[in-house]
């Protein structure tokens, strides 16, 4: 039984990884500041099933509030801290460029000094495969160099790893941070494409196709996700570990980056096609240019994950989308 801290607890990656923790006996305090950047309801409903289970106390508290979090910190005593509440969204970012400064980089600085004042035993925290920009390199790797950002929400991921990096090495606190390919499944934020499109099939809008269809992601179902994310939980990394995997051998801190995507990148026309099977409608598509900051493919890599944790992703985007789906119709009755 370990005491955990979730940040974005009420998100959805959140909400699914409380859920495990508490089923496993853990003790979960859930953080969120419930913002609007996507429907408050659903994120209330995904909190009204975790306020139900003992072992589970929620804060509502934005990041940024330094003396709240280290308030929080000071009286909890957490062991292990996954830290997944960020702004979300690399469209977004082009509107709202402070929102991102102001979580994903001051509200980072807040939960890196609560693990160094806090004494925690593993800070895991959330990256993005939007780091590799439009590598050409696939699939992506945690060795491959990530400098060149396309989005500001990539450059805050990229900014929270060289931070967490910083403070492994500075006062030895065990770090791993997951780069997490396109994450989907039941409970899904409404901003991403397969929400909006399945939205928008049902009530016979058309749907924008951006790339013209052409575009590729590594799809990677929540349950994986979750899987991945609590073996890696346990796996501490020791100083000197990710050095090991550079070229240079820099890094003498106990930190790790991993991959957690499906290692099978699927096009946007396929997956089209998969959610109107489910659907028993059809599309009606407006075929779109690439949009700024967007990248023609995401392909992740796992094999550090499988040798570390013996784990990869491997949920068929078939059987994701169809869970996805039926979640869906469940929930809003249509």
């Amino acid at each position: 039984m370990v005491k955990v801290l979730v940040t974005g607890a009420a998100g959805f990656i959140g909400f699914y990884l409380s859920q495990r923790l508490l089923a496993q006996g853990d003790t979960v305090i859930g953080l969120d500041n419930l913002n609007s950047y996507y429907d408050v309801s659903l994120k209330e409903a995904r909190l009204a099933q975790l306020e139900n289970q003992p072992g589970f106390r929620f804060y509502k508290l934005d990041l940024a509030d330094r003396e709240s979090m280290a308030e929080l910190f000071a009286q909890q005593q957490f062991e292990v801290v996954v830290h997944l509440a960020a702004q979300a969204g690399v469209r977004y970012s082009l509107k709202n460029p402070h929102a991102y400064v102001d979580s994903n980089l001051v509200g980072f600085m807040t939960i890196l000094e609560g693990c160094r004042h806090s004494n925690i035993k593993h800070l895991v925290f959330a990256s993005s495969s939007s780091v590799y920009g439009a590598n050409k390199k696939v699939p992506f790797s945690v060795q491959d160099n990530v400098d060149c950002p396309v989005s500001l929400y990539a450059a805050t991921k990229k900014a929270n790893e060289l931070m967490a990096h910083a403070y492994s090495h500075l006062y030895k606190i065990p770090m791993t941070g997951l780069r997490f390919f396109t994450v989907y499944g039941p409970w899904y934020r409404p901003d991403m494409a397969l929400f909006l499109f399945t939205k928008a099939i049902l009530s016979g809008q058309p749907i924008d196709v951006f790339n013209y269809g052409q575009m590729q992601r590594d799809f990677t179902y929540i349950d994986d996700v979750v899987e991945g994310m609590v073996r890696v939980m346990n796996k501490i990394p020791q100083s000197g570990e990710f050095g090991n995997s550079l070229p240079e051998g820099t890094s003498s801190a106990p930190y790790k980056l991993y991959n957690i995507g499906n290692n099978q990148p699927v096009q946007l026309l396929r997956l089209i096609e998969i959610l109107e099977q489910c659907l028993g409608k059809t599309a009606i598509k407006t075929m779109l240019p690439m949009q700024p900051g967007d990248v023609p493919i995401t392909y992740a890599d796992v094999d550090d994950l499988m040798q570390d944790v013996g784990f990869r992703p491997n949920t068929p985007i078939e059987v994701g989308v169809e869970q996805f789906v039926n979640w869906y119709r469940s929930y809003y009755q249509v």
